[in-house]
């Protein structure tokens, strides 16, 4: 009898399929059951709560790849153009600030939308507000930002005033329609030659006329409502205004074409000129003002009168029709005191949030080319 071979010299055994493949099968259908568990929990949840972020390779976005998934390589500064101005503008957009049109120009209406970003979401106060978008600032603007309203009034729209940061929000209930870069009252006294159209303050004729006018530039805090509109062009005691929807007596949010970084007006609330060929449209007559000035909740104020304005005794004109202004104001301004029936119904503040900024980054519909 032979002895048995060597178990490295003996000859290979000839297994069935089942044998040879089972370990693979079997952690097949592991995977497969564990992917379809995961995407149907997915599936289950609520689609408030629910998350979802791009995959993707690092430095690379597939066409078809939402404007979140890129990344900022550069900052980007007034005069600049290319693809990551487009996708800044249409985040912008997405958001509900506007920046004007998305051509992948960086200017002048888009920077506006930029200040207000960083004024309400990131709580950037007027000194530290930037004209330029950094790869950091980016990355907040490619977060999930969320903008609640303060108030909830009874009217269908509202609009909220927030003079600290130089930004108004206009909602419609609790959705967010619009955010825009402001400019209000300086809250100093002024004295200048000013124009008024027929029907304006100040103005019962049927031309223009001139006047010298000393004020105060303040644009109270406080609850309002809309109550007058006009469109086009008006020349007012206060200014030139485009499209102006009034709220407070000669106090209007209104066009113009120059809405700084910090306040300028005589007391109305400025925004850029191009948001005011729609803004009308999305208030309606009633619909709340609220007016937050940082120190007291509009509620404690009500409904507070402007400061009137006076003629400037200093005011000249001259048989030719030609006028000259004086500078200098009166020794004693007195300010009459006017009582105007509060607003009713008001809605007693809420606590909702007023600014809520998640960490996560989630990508939106929209997509632009790279």
């Amino acid at each position: 009898m032979s002895e048995p071979l060597e178990p490295e010299l003996a000859m290979p055994v000839h297994q069935s399929w089942w044998v040879r493949w089972r370990q693979a099968i079997i952690t097949t259908v592991i995977f497969v059951v564990v992917g379809t568990g995961v995407a149907v929990a997915n599936n289950n949840q609520s689609p408030a709560t629910t998350t979802t972020t791009a995959v993707t390779t690092p430095g690379f976005c597939p066409p078809d790849a939402p404007i979140t998934c890129y990344t900022l390589t550069r900052t980007i500064r007034d005069g600049m153009k290319g693809a990551d101005v487009r996708r800044l503008q249409q985040r912008l957009k997405d958001l509900n600030f506007d920046p004007g049109r998305i051509d992948g120009i960086y200017g002048g209406d888009t920077m506006m939308a930029v200040w207000a970003f960083q004024a309400l979401v990131q709580k950037m106060t007027r000194d530290t507000i930037v004209d330029f978008v950094t790869p950091v600032l980016w990355e907040s603007m490619r977060g999930n930002v969320t903008i609640t309203p303060r108030r909830q009034p009874g009217s269908p729209n509202h609009v909220e005033v927030y003079l600290p940061e130089q930004v108004m929000a206009v909602f419609k209930g609790k959705q967010l329609l619009l955010v825009t870069h402001i400019s209000t009252g300086t809250n100093e006294k002024w004295c200048e030659e000013v124009t008024v159209d027929p029907g304006e303050e100040g103005n019962k004729g049927a031309v223009p006329i001139k006047m010298g006018i000393c004020g105060e530039a303040i644009t109270p805090g406080g609850i309002y409502y809309f109550y007058n509109r006009k469109l086009g062009l008006r020349e007012s005691k206060l200014g030139t205004m485009w499209n102006p929807v009034y709220f407070n007596f000669g106090i209007a949010i209104h066009g113009a074409m120059m809405v700084p970084k910090e306040p300028a007006s005589h007391g109305c609330v400025r925004i850029p000129i191009f948001i005011s060929n729609y803004f009308p449209a999305l208030v309606q007559y009633n619909d709340r003002v609220y007016v937050f000035d940082g120190v007291k909740e509009p509620e404690e104020y009500g409904s507070v009168t402007p400061p009137w304005d006076k003629k400037d005794p200093n005011y000249t004109t001259t048989t030719s029709s030609t006028s000259t202004t004086s500078t200098t104001l009166p020794k004693t301004t007195t300010v009459p005191v006017v009582t105007i029936p509060p607003v009713t119904n008001v809605v007693p503040k809420t606590t909702i949030p007023k600014t809520t900024v998640a960490p996560v980054v989630t990508p939106v519909a929209s997509t632009i080319p790279s």
